[in-house]
């Protein structure tokens, strides 16, 4: 396992880079990635970047005033990606190429040449901050702007238990270095589209309770993009309402997707672990949030099957009813 001094290390030497993040890319894999461009643009080198799915609306200006280079990539860096899995079709493109995998999941699996992982930090685009710092980077405001974004959406707008002394130091950094944290929080975080409010309204009316209260479960069927005129992308922020529920521990949010796939989201109150349990199925993620995926198996079945593993375990750390 690299360092960041290590990281930094093959950084200098390599030029023509490809950076990528996961598909269905969050505000931590869009930041890292862009901010990680833009920083290696400023040392003079060729980079550029590639996300399987096209970028959400609201962080359309993290990528403003970049093109594309059409560049054939000498050297591949993935940044938040825990598990190949989750690249999409870059895996197939790239997946041959990724010399570096940049990361803070805890669950990170092995996938690339050589991988820098620290579990213990709230944001991947804070190891950015700090890579980029190694690197020599004048952080601009721009890739302050990034960097900001991946440690505030990663935290919850510094809300979540990961938001540690290190993280908000780097984000008043960021902030001092031209990061627009007004204007950025109040695009995350303090906008809905008519739309997604629709959605939400819907999902908030249909939320399912079981053991006791202690879980909550909401279905967002492909109808609803349909019904409502919401992007799958756009109601990603909604996953953690179940949590929101007072005496819920953990949240289900199960999402059909095109394909035959239903995505499983878990948002989960202490003591309960969210990545425990989404390994059961070959997913990861975080304590307090992670997910996992099912291929031609119907939104009831994923239904019954996380129900079951959500109450087994609550039965396991003594929390069930």
């Amino acid at each position: 396992m690299l360092t960041c001094k290590e990281a930094a290390t093959l950084l200098r030497g390599w030029d023509d880079i490809l950076v990528v993040c996961h598909a269905s890319p969050d505000g931590d894999a869009l930041g890292s990635m862009f901010g990680l461009v833009r920083g290696l643009r400023a040392l003079g080198k060729r980079a550029d970047w590639y996300c399987a799915d096209p970028v959400p609306k609201k962080f359309a200006y993290l990528a403003e005033d970049m093109k594309n280079l059409d560049l054939t990539p000498a050297h591949v860096v993935t940044v938040d990606v825990a598990d190949q899995k989750l690249l999409g079709d870059a895996w197939e493109k790239f997946g041959g190429q990724i010399q570096l995998a940049i990361d803070h999941h805890g669950t990170h699996k092995p996938f690339a040449s050589a991988s820098w992982v620290e579990p213990g930090s709230a944001a991947t685009a804070g190891m950015v901050w700090s890579l980029l710092k190694e690197l020599g980077v004048i952080i601009d405001k721009a890739m302050a702007g990034c960097l900001y974004t991946g440690m505030a959406t990663d935290t919850g707008c510094f809300r979540y238990r990961n938001s540690s002394p290190q993280i908000l130091r780097l984000a008043a950094e960021a902030i001092e270095a031209g990061a627009l944290a007004g204007d950025i929080n109040q695009k995350l975080f303090e906008t809905k589209s008519r739309a997604v409010l629709e959605a939400e309204r819907r999902l908030i009316e249909s939320m399912e309770f079981f053991c006791g209260g202690k879980g909550a479960i909401m279905h967002i069927p492909l109808s609803l993009y349909e019904t409502t005129g919401a992007q799958e992308n756009e109601l990603s922020e909604l996953v953690g309402l179940p949590k929101q529920v007072e005496g819920v521990l953990v949240g289900i949010t199960l999402k059909e997707r095109a394909g035959g796939i239903v995505k499983v989201s878990l948002r989960t109150n202490p003591p309960v672990n969210a990545a425990a349990i989404c390994e059961k199925f070959g997913g990861g993620g975080h304590p307090g949030g992670a997910g996992c995926s099912f291929e031609g198996v119907s939104m009831e079945e994923v239904r019954g099957k996380m129900l079951e593993a959500c109450e087994e375990y609550l039965e396991e750390i003594g929390c069930a009813p």
